[in-house]
């Protein structure tokens, strides 16, 4: 394929105002926001059955995950290393990637998160980071810039494996948890696993600062290498460990309520032994592949769990028309988050004018994805009063006599 060469010096040289510097300070404000919306799209992942469950109330919930998010970004950078010298090319001996392909991907990953969370719909962020670089780094600087083994080791073999990991766990947890309180008696005989998923859900919420936070500072990084401000084969700096892990954190604290409450309800009736196995499944899978330097999808892991506890409770049934629609968004991430990384780095390749382009239509988008939101706001009201509705918890204002009874006897 002919690459369209996105050249940043030539950027610069035709308009002195728009400097490489600038560029990068403009990548680096971008990525941090894709953090942010990882944040809040990804809290789900930890919080969804704790809350559905009663265990705990949703914002003390959002905020231990915020917190937690916060550690976690501290601890590895070895998943951030897969991403700024794994999966793109760059520096001696490879194809060079530069600020403005880096920020045309980051377009296409942020449209593709605020798109699937306005739909409520829990997408990887991982994917959509990963398609729109590879879309922006083929048409700025060709396949050669891509390396795909990587790309099927690291990104695409643990995204079909971990899900059906994560979920064998999860149902074998959840057998072996009803199998052992089976023969107890009184009507709180599992209300103990409320309070493990007190600390089954916290280690997820670190897991996932582990994870996902990594990936912008790998994306960050990257971008310094990129501009020159950093030697090629480097670890991310600590400051851009720093910033990652508060931006990620505060999109936590935001909550993303609308997938919580897919999460939550939408995949399968989630009791307190199911919500414990589940939540112990999901943190043990990405904390390996952390270690392992996997890029993995937390909310892939997270869905594979839920259903994977679904199936292990007698009497319960997984909502497979849901679970089809996340498959189906699963499928499209990459490709999609790809498609409008492409478009906006053929944009950025005509110069200036394409660079303020991408920024301002990506902006338009942005606001207009936010607006809509509003028009059918999803809080942590009005989310948790629609898994009690289903008679799944037990804390929305609305719930019924009859929930809570369904409560005590979980």
């Amino acid at each position: 394929m002919q690459a369209v060469r996105i050249d940043d010096c030539d950027i610069r040289s035709r308009d002195p105002v728009v400097d490489l510097t600038l560029i990068v300070v403009l990548v680096i404000v971008l990525a941090l926001f894709f953090d942010f919306t990882n944040g809040f799209h990804d809290t789900a992942n930890a919080m969804a059955t704790p809350i559905a469950t009663g265990a705990l109330k949703p914002r003390v919930a959002v905020a231990i995950a915020a917190v937690l998010n916060l550690v976690g970004a501290f601890l590895s950078t070895e998943v951030a290393k897969t991403v700024s010298g794994g999966i793109i090319r760059e520096g001696d001996g490879g194809v060079q990637i530069t600020p403005a392909m880096i920020f045309a991907g980051l377009m296409g990953a942020i449209v593709w998160n605020l798109v699937t969370w306005l739909r409520g719909l829990p997408s990887s962020s991982s994917h959509a980071l990963f398609g729109g670089l590879i879309g922006a780094a083929v048409v700025g600087a060709g396949l050669g810039s891509v390396d795909f083994g990587v790309v099927l080791s690291k990104v695409i073999l643990p995204a079909l494996l971990a899900p059906a990991i994560a979920g064998l766990i999860a149902y074998t947890t959840t057998k072996l948890a009803y199998s052992i309180t089976r023969r107890s008696s009184g009507p709180n005989e599992r209300g103990g696993f409320r309070y493990g998923q007190i600390f089954t859900s916290s280690l997820v919420a670190l897991a996932h600062g582990t994870n996902d936070a990594q990936k912008t500072m790998g994306i960050i990084t990257l971008t310094l290498i990129a501009g020159g401000f950093q030697a090629a084969g480097s670890g991310p700096e600590f400051w851009v460990i720093a910033v990652c892990a508060v931006a990620i954190a505060l999109g936590t604290y935001m909550g993303g309520w609308r997938i919580i409450r897919t999460m939550g309800s939408g995949l399968t009736e989630v009791k307190p032994a199911q919500g414990f196995s589940a939540e112990a499944s999901t943190a043990a899978t990405i904390l390996a592949s952390s270690h392992l330097g996997f890029a993995l999808s937390t909310t892939q892991v997270a869905s594979g769990s839920v259903i994977g506890s679904g199936l292990g409770r007698r009497g319960a049934s997984v909502r497979w028309n849901t679970v089809g629609k996340i498959a189906l968004g699963w499928l499209l991430t990459l490709p999609s988050a790809a498609i409008v990384g492409a478009v906006a780095a053929l944009v950025a390749s005509t110069g200036t004018v394409g660079f303020v382009i991408d920024a301002v239509v990506g902006v338009a988008v942005i606001v207009w994805i936010f607006w809509r939101s509003r028009r059918n706001a999803v809080d942590a009201r009005n989310a948790i009063v629609e898994v009690d509705a289903a008679g799944f918890a037990v804390r929305g204002r609305k719930a019924t006599k009859a929930a809570r009874k369904a409560k005590e006897a979980a």
